[in-house]
């Protein structure tokens, strides 16, 4: 794996140092001088006087084994963007739970996950709760799944052929045929279920944010609960519901 760092006409070095963290970040997290050289293409003594100055800032680590890992205050970066990118969707997460009922989650791709940003709890004592900041795969969530299903399918397939289709619960699609059929569905009909397929017992109905705002900010929000609340006729009344508030939100952020 090479990644292609730019060479801006602004400052080099920094555009590199951005292309280590997110070689290292790609390679899972965690990598050794050698592989950062290989993945990123710059020499040898380049990575090591990135990574070195990266070290002493914080925003890498390396372990006893000398190996060098994401830092501590890449956490504190990444929660603060993630929170401010959520705060403009909660009126419409809001709307949405007094509509439904059901937690709604607002999530954004980031390399070959999905991370939620933003979330508006479920009224019921029994609800669905999912931390901001966490990070699903997305083959077997529903914003995941929505979120693929609105990209190219050219770039779908190829985040699929990276991550596969690992089973999480009995009902997550492993199937490649079946998992491009669903996609091609989704697209066409605007939103997409998660049956269970990360969670047992879990339901829910998502659909990526759409219009003109929402460009290149890979969006979905998704509305979930219990399987026992989340029936079939549930599922056809709050479906428009869910692509109606992807709408919203994708028109949203061309003023945001």
């Amino acid at each position: 794996m090479t990644t292609d760092i730019p060479r801006p006409t602004g400052v080099q070095s920094l555009a590199r140092a951005f292309g280590v963290l997110e070689s290292l970040a790609e390679l899972g997290g965690e990598a050794g001088l050698s592989e950062l050289a290989a993945a990123t293409g710059l020499a040898p003594g380049t990575i090591h006087r990135l990574v070195r100055t990266l070290v002493d800032l914080g925003y890498l680590r390396q372990l006893p084994s000398r190996r060098y890992t994401l830092g501590p205050k890449l956490v504190g970066l990444g929660e603060t963007a993630a929170h401010q990118f959520g705060r403009w969707a909660q009126p419409v997460l809001a709307e949405l739970v007094a509509q439904i009922g059901e937690t709604a989650n607002l999530a954004l791709l980031d390399g070959d996950q999905a991370v939620y940003v933003a979330q508006v709890p479920s009224p019921h004592s029994m609800r669905m709760f999912t931390e901001i900041g966490r990070r699903v795969p997305v083959h077997c969530t529903g914003v995941g799944k929505a979120l693929l299903s609105a990209l190219p399918a050219a770039e779908s397939a190829a985040i699929v052929a990276r991550t596969g289709l690992p089973a999480v619960t009995p009902t997550t699609i492993t199937d490649p045929a079946a998992f491009a059929a669903e996609l091609a569905e989704a697209h066409v009909r605007g939103y997409v279920l998660d049956e269970g397929e990360q969670e047992t017992g879990v339901r829910c109905v998502a659909a990526p944010v759409v219009g003109p705002g929402a460009g290149d900010n890979r969006a979905a929000v998704s509305v979930s609960g219990p399987t026992s609340r989340m029936d079939d006729a549930t599922i056809t009344r709050i479906a428009p519901l869910v692509v109606a508030a992807g709408r919203r939100l994708g028109a949203l952020l061309a003023t945001a």
